[in-house]
């Protein structure tokens, strides 16, 4: 049975990015990945990165073709087409990547730092010891070979499978399972293009509740006339096919007639707001595992390879003083809330919207600058904000008798300012958190109620 200080559950961005910094520590690390090592690095995703998550993270930009495509921001289409938002700030600057290539980058970081790969392995379970994690019960897939690792910490960066994650025990504080409500059904394809189209250097988001309730399409230009094109459609209730709804809806536009498929694939993005908690003892859980996925974009790269980095810092720091209990390990929590879960609980609230808004609602919302592009912006920034709703547009949706929704979205705007004050108050002590979670907990039942009720007040 082989010891080590870490072992880290999933090559992705999250695990390839925690073994990076642990491992350059001087600490002995495994990463463990039920892929082929050649195969590091494929997903179904949109493979978009914003470039301000390598400065943040202090990483080059690689050069090996890794990056396929520079971006320069989001159009964000009406459910009509008739109003378009475009969004350009240097937040929203970033590329299109080559996927597996990008994760072959990371893994290299990794293993040249000194961690050790095990991959085709599948790992089953957590070893739980006296209430710490300490190792995980894997397969060697190749082999047909189970066995045993041992460690001071384990980090659950498997995705959503959340495979460690799943299998801990209640006291540990970790929510387990996640509502289907907060997952979106995925599709995606890379397609060749009989030409590339005019305007190629910012990602297309589309919105339409009948195509994508609760979610949208994306149309991401990956350089030489290939595109990433596909659609997310939220889990909860009775929800459609995503492949059926983009072989019926998406591929039928012009810009497809004529394509090549070069590749496709369905998968599942959890998106809502962090896991309350995410770490127990001799436990920490990284990326999507802990739903750390942008509730609105769905974007997960930037933020994974955040946690990676900051639960790598703290275990090193956890080690040195010889205590991975939970309480030595809340700092990850702390670090990460600051960083970017902040944003991203607001921005839940404002998923809790466009889950029950109907079409003609968001068409004449933004075509009447209900929510601006400089809102929009603002809100994906992290940014406070304030409607500036107009007598004119009162009178407007009064009298296309849409002022609920007009209500809803000023409740939303309200409702995620009272989230982001929540959340930068995030407990600095273990000792803290029941408090705050209950606190948490009836905040997000109460703007469920309200912001995806059909009957609030008049404005």
């Amino acid at each position: 049975m082989e010891k080590f200080d870490v072992v880290v559950v999933g090559a992705g961005t999250a695990g390839c990015l925690a073994a990076k910094t642990t491992a350059e520590a001087g600490l002995k690390v495994c990463l463990i990945e039920r892929k082929r090592k050649e195969e590091i690095g494929e997903k179904i995703c949109g493979d978009a990165l914003g470039e301000h998550h390598l400065k943040t993270l202090g990483l080059e930009k690689p050069q090996g073709g890794e990056l396929e495509k520079r971006i320069e921001g989001i159009k964000i289409y009406s459910p009509d087409l008739e109003t378009v938002f475009v969004i350009a700030h240097e937040d929203f600057v970033g590329y299109l990547l080559n996927r597996r290539l990008f994760g072959q980058w990371l893994l290299r970081k990794a293993l040249d730092k000194g961690a050790v790969l095990y991959d085709s392995t599948l790992c089953l379970s957590p070893i739980i010891e006296k209430g710490f994690v300490t190792g995980v019960s894997v397969k060697n897939q190749e082999k047909n070979e189970k066995f045993q690792l041992k460690a001071k910490m384990v980090l659950d960066a498997s995705g959503f499978l959340a495979v460690i994650r799943r299998k801990l025990p209640d006291d540990m504080m970790i929510q387990r399972e996640i509502s289907n409500e907060d997952i979106e059904a995925c599709y995606r394809e890379i397609r060749q293009l009989k030409q590339e189209g005019n305007e190629t250097n910012y990602c297309e988001i589309y919105l339409d509740q009948k195509v994508t309730p609760g979610g949208y399409t994306w149309i991401f230009p990956k350089g030489g006339a290939r595109v990433n094109a596909g659609l997310g459609v939220c889990m909860g209730g009775a929800f459609p096919n995503p492949k059926k709804q983009f072989y019926e809806h998406i591929l039928k536009k012009p810009l497809f007639q004529g394509s090549l498929l070069l590749s496709g694939g369905a998968w599942y993005d959890p998106t809502r707001r962090p896991l309350d908690n995410m770490v127990g003892n001799g436990v920490a859980i990284l990326g999507d595992a802990a739903c750390l996925v942008n509730p609105i974009h769905g974007g997960g790269i930037g933020p994974s390879m955040l946690s990676g980095y900051l639960a790598g810092k703290t275990v090193i720091e956890a080690l040195e003083k010889g205590d991975v209990s939970q309480k030595s390990l809340w700092p990850y929590n702390v670090r990460y809330m600051e960083m970017y879960g902040v944003k991203q609980a607001a921005l839940d609230v404002f998923r809790l919207l466009l889950l029950n808004s109907r079409n003609e609602d968001l068409s004449y919302g933004m075509k009447y600058k209900l929510m601006t592009e400089e809102d929009v912006l603002k809100a994906g920034l992290g940014k406070d904000f304030r409607l500036k709703i107009t007598e004119t547009a009162k009178r407007v949706f009064r009298g296309l008798k849409r002022i609920r929704f007009l209500n809803r979205l000023r409740l939303t705007v309200n409702f995620m300012r009272e989230v982001k004050t929540h959340y930068q108050n995030y407990p600095k002590t273990i000792e803290e958190f029941k408090k705050w979670q209950i606190e948490t907990e009836t905040l997000f039942k109460k703007a469920k109620s309200k912001v995806m009720s059909s009957k609030s007040l008049e404005v």
